[in-house]
């Protein structure tokens, strides 16, 4: 049997940090990943960061610091956020940064002016400095290791999201020339540029992940985890961990008898890696951890569209549904919340139930725009002259596109005549949409800082419509940890030997969405800390167990 200090499963952002500073910590480290390719939902993501005091904010001129840190997600709570955790975070966090770029080719760059998700509660930041990304990475420095990270749908490969409208980039994108040139070295950006960087760092240090190698069990001894199991095409063996292992296994948003067990509201599609089922989950289920969270997801709402490789598939809408002449409108044909508002937080009207009839009264919704619309910005990678495709609803009034979804033609009607009543002075006053910095800067980029950026009337035939689910980039719920990582027992002791990290802990950020990179901030800190913590079990001495600066 294989013995190693330091176990760690899974090979998102989470993972990878963990067995990075476990590593760096003076253990070995045996790293394993289920499915067939590295990189998990990072590696389909944005690949944003949100890191409250970064070391980056004094070359842009910003400050931040850690109470107003603490006093922006606790006013974002709702009692959910464990404040030991917060700390532990917004303490963290910045030396992390610092250590992946003194230790790993990981570098950050803030994305000028990109503002905190609620940028109007205190200890936000609206003109930005806590969301970071990685710059292009060339991913013919990761040599075979190139080719065996997963790669989404979504985003594009050569491309960094402060060069999307997302970022606030250039109107035109990226120039063909340049494209060209990042082509002859695989330069990647996004979520495939931070997972290339810390795969490389991995790969630098001799640690190469072992893939296809599903863990099923966790191997107690005495109370305290010592190793796992695991399938393989090969057949079942075993791994022994000296220090701990780590569970980075991702979520468990595609199991539906977790979900239905205990996700809160309606969630109808993943954006995730499919091999999100949960196995981190039922292995601490089943040594008694102590679970958390586990009502929330990280919120987002989706179409589906049809993928020319991968056939149907969920679309995140977030900045789709932000921009001019479009709006969102239940089955009753009535709009029912602000569509520029945050992704995640957006989930929350969702799942409002109608006490009479038991219904979601929002849910599944439709995101109505009209042909400027189309034109000017498009949609999922479509956009006119070419034919509409299939999953996009048109008719040529907006009473005929009532009738081909399905909802109250006279309703509908009414909800987007007062919407162009209003849109005519860029106001909206039902929702507020457009008053928040936030909206406007995820709405059209060539309005500049002004509410004509979300909201502008629906006023040019033909007139479309998509239906809208409720989606997840992941679930947020799973073992309660400690500060340090550490998984707790039903009892709130700590299980020895047992670490969570990513979406496979409970989060840290209970049921808020802090800022861009929200998601991946917490899973580098805690990867980080849980990597540390365990190498420190084998190695209290190591030079290296402790952070850079």
């Amino acid at each position: 049997m294989e013995v190693f200090d330091v176990v760690v499963l899974g090979t998102g952002a989470a993972g990878l940090t963990a067995a990075l500073a476990a590593h760096d910590g003076g253990a070995s480290v045996g790293l394993f990943e289920k499915a067939s390719q590295v990189g998990g939902t990072s590696a389909w993501s944005g690949g944003m960061v949100w890191i409250p005091g970064n070391p980056h904010l004094g070359a842009l001129g910003l400050t931040d610091s850690r109470q107003e840190a603490l006093t922006y997600l606790e006013s974002l709570s709702h009692g959910l956020v464990d404040p030991a955790l917060a700390a532990a975070y917004v303490d963290t966090g910045p030396k992390v940064i610092s250590w992946l770029e003194e230790r790993t080719p990981a570098s950050f760059t803030i994305i000028k002016d990109f503002p905190d998700y609620h940028p109007q509660h205190p200890g936000a930041k609206p003109g930005g400095g806590r969301s970071m990304e990685c710059p292009l990475f060339p991913f013919d420095q990761l040599g075979p290791w190139a080719d065996r990270v997963s790669v989404g749908y979504q985003l594009s490969g050569n491309i960094m999201m402060s060069e999307t409208s997302l970022g606030r980039g250039a109107p035109g994108g990226v120039a063909t020339q340049e494209m060209a040139r990042r082509r002859v070295h695989d330069e990647r950006g996004a979520g495939q540029g931070l997972v290339g960087a810390l795969l490389r760092g991995c790969l630098d240090r001799g640690i190469e992940p072992r893939t296809e190698s599903r863990a099923q069990a966790l191997v107690v001894e005495a109370g305290r985890v010592v190793g796992a199991r695991f399938e393989a095409a090969t057949g079942p063996f075993e791994v022994g961990a000296r220090g701990g292992v780590v569970l980075a296994t991702g979520g468990f948003e595609h199991d539906p008898k977790l979900v239905r067990a205990f996700v809160r509201g309606p969630l109808d599609r993943a954006v995730s890696v499919p091999t999100n089922t949960g196995d981190g989950l039922r292995m601490a289920m089943r040594i008694g951890a102590d679970l958390n969270n586990m009502r929330e997801a990280w919120w987002v709402p989706t179409i589906d569209v049809v993928h020319p490789v991968a056939g149907v598939v969920p679309w995140q809408v977030n900045g789709e549904r932000s921009r001019p002449h479009c709006i969102m409108v239940n089955r009753g044909g009535r709009r029912f919340t602000n569509e520029a508002a945050n992704y995640n937080a957006f989930g929350a009207a969702f799942h409002v139930l109608d006490v009479s009839t038991f219904e979601y009264v929002n849910h599944p919704a439709w995101m109505v725009f009209d042909h400027h619309y189309l034109t000017r910005y498009g949609l999922a990678g479509h956009r006119p002259p070419a034919s509409t495709p299939a999953w996009i609803i048109q008719a040529s009034t907006v009473t005929g596109l009532a009738d081909a979804i399905g909802v109250p033609t006279e309703t509908l009607a009414a909800t987007v005549s007062r919407w162009n009543e209003h849109a005519g002075h860029s106001a909206d006053p039902d929702f507020g949409r457009g008053d928040s910095v936030f909206d406007r800067w995820w709405g059209d980029p060539a309005f500049g800082d002004s509410a004509a950026a979300t909201i502008g009337p629906l006023d040019t035939a033909p007139f479309y419509a998509v239906q809208v689910h409720s989606g997840t980039l992941g679930t947020k719920g799973g073992p309660r940890t400690d500060p340090d990582a550490r998984v707790l027992d039903v009892d709130g002791q700590i299980i020895p030997g047992l670490y969570a990290a990513g979406n496979a802990m409970a989060s840290a950020m209970g049921m808020t969405y802090g800022g861009a990179g929200g998601t991946l901030g917490p899973a580098i800190v805690f990867g980080y800390l849980a990597g540390r913590d365990a190498a420190a079990r084998v190695h209290p001495h190591a030079v290296g167990g402790d952070l850079a600066g």
